[in-house]
């Protein structure tokens, strides 16, 4: 499902940091080392299509990597 945020996103939490990351070696191969968190957020999301919702995504980021990897979890009506 391919999508844009749309402005910031809000309501932060680090899930998971390091090792705890089931996903860590695959991150680190393709975009490098760093210090890795698995965040999670709410944020306006715009689909392709058009349409433009509030919803629940989770990312990847690492100091001086950036945020990779969204993902919607759940769309909050």
């Amino acid at each position: 499902m391919s999508f844009d945020v749309i402005g910031k996103i809000h309501n932060v939490e680090t899930i998971a940091v390091g090792n705890s990351i089931r996903e860590i070696d695959r991150l680190q191969k393709i975009y490098g080392n760093g210090r890795w968190k698995k965040c999670k957020g709410i944020a306006k999301i715009r689909f392709y299509n058009g349409n433009i919702h509030d919803a629940e995504i989770h990312w990847y980021e690492a100091h001086g990597i950036c945020k990779k990897e969204f993902k919607i979890k759940r769309i909050l009506r």
